[in-house]
């Protein structure tokens, strides 16, 4: 069978595949926390596979996860590579979730976000690359939406506790008035390799991510009879948080957007700022100052290569520097006249949390009853309250600290 004579499944074609749940990059370190976390936590009746291209490294994770786990039904394997299309559509058709750890996604992701939405599977990923996840709207969006998959980017820290936080804090705030938002992060913990890899080759692409931002933009138009908006805000102290904030240039404030622009409960006019919390205007500008130093170097070829070469995007931290890790994000909500100040915190952003905020996001995919939704999803829009109940119960907190 050829690639192009592959028909999307039916719902009932999917319930049939032999897999609930791939996992592709289980070999890696964070792809290995995942499958940690779903081996102690898939449902009594699920089915579950470890993917990527080395067949010896997949079974020793799995004889490795059998021998910590034995009373557990082993996962399967499935060989899979990115440079190989055609495994990357035999591995969807495996499964009505594939999960993704593979990045950075520029690089690696889309051959794999083009085999879901072809065959209809649901699609989840850790990425925090805007350029990635608007060049996958403009190609596959239309083809998951004819075949029924949801594609749900953002799955780790960035960005579900941004966006299930603003999500929590609008429950909280008048309906169908104007609402003013901001969120402020602030973390104690080494982020993953991964990550910086992909922080460094965004920088480096600022130029072509704008141009594919503005496509997305042309082809996505305005929301009718609604306004939603993001304002970058300046650098500041914030007497209510006692906290100095900064603008935080991450994928997070686009997420809520995309997730306010799709629901109507986020009221009629909406509007978004997103900053880092810092504890001293000394640390607020060594932090500008160093991520303006990122970027300018990001620019210049060996000064990048240089930069890389310092982090090994996939190596991570020690399981007790995990434990002495955690994150809160403040968000603050003007609306109908009230004041409304929530919180959402929770342990290692980089490792921990984001590898149970991925395996959440696929089992609420997999098992969950969601809304009929297709195309490229947000969390909150294709999740929302399932998965906001899932992400406490596997340990993040969401609280109102006033209204």
């Amino acid at each position: 069978m050829s690639e192009s004579s592959i028909q999307p499944a039916s719902p009932s074609d999917k319930a049939d595949r032999p897999f609930d749940i791939v996992l592709y990059g289980a070999t890696g370190f964070t792809g290995g926390l995942v499958a940690e976390y779903l081996m102690r936590n898939l449902p009594e009746g699920g089915s579950w596979a470890v993917a990527g291209r080395n067949r010896t490294k997949l079974d020793a994770l799995v004889a490795r996860l059998a021998s910590e786990m034995p009373d557990v039904p082993a996962p399967g394997v499935v060989v899979a590579d990115t440079e190989d299309a055609r495994s990357l559509v035999e591995m969807a058709l495996s499964a009505r979730v594939v999960i993704t750890t593979v990045g950075p996604y520029l690089e690696h992701g889309e051959p794999l976000v083009a085999a879901c939405a072809e065959v209809g599977t649901d699609y989840v990923d850790l990425t925090g690359e805007p350029e990635f996840v608007d060049r996958m709207y403009l190609e596959h969006n239309d083809a998951a939406v004819a075949s029924g998959a949801r594609i749900v980017h953002a799955c780790g820290f960035d960005s579900v506790p941004h966006d299930m936080g603003v999500f929590y804090t609008m429950k909280h705030v008048p309906e169908g008035v104007p609402a003013v938002v901001y969120g402020a992060v602030h973390a104690d913990a080494r982020f993953s390799g991964g990550t910086f890899h992909s922080a460094i080759g965004q920088f480096a692409r600022l130029r072509e991510a704008a141009k594919t931002a503005a496509r997305r933009r042309q082809k996505e138009g305005r929301v009718a009879g609604r306004r939603i908006k993001s304002v970058t805000g300046k650098p500041h102290h914030d007497s209510a948080l006692g906290r100095w904030l900064v603008p935080l240039p991450t994928i997070d404030p686009q997420v809520i957007l995309r997730s306010a622009a799709a629901l109507d409960s986020y009221g009629p006019d909406f509007t978004y700022s997103h900053y880092a919390s810092v504890g001293s205007p000394v640390t607020a500008v060594a932090g500008i100052v160093g991520v303006g130093a990122l970027a300018a170097g990001s620019q210049v070829g060996p000064i990048r290569s240089q930069i890389l070469k310092r982090i090994d995007r996939g190596a991570g931290p020690s399981e007790s520097r995990r434990a002495r890790s955690s994150f809160d994000v403040t968000f603050v909500a003007l609306s109908g006249g009230r004041r409304v100040v929530t919180r959402v915190s929770g342990g290692d952003p980089g490792y921990t949390e984001t590898s149970m905020m991925l395996a959440e996001s696929a089992l609420c995919l997999a098992f969950d009853d969601l809304p009929t939704l297709s195309g490229q999803l947000t969390t909150a829009q294709a999740m929302g309250d399932a998965l906001l109940e899932r992400v406490q119960r596997g340990g993040l907190t969401f609280e109102v600290l006033s209204s």
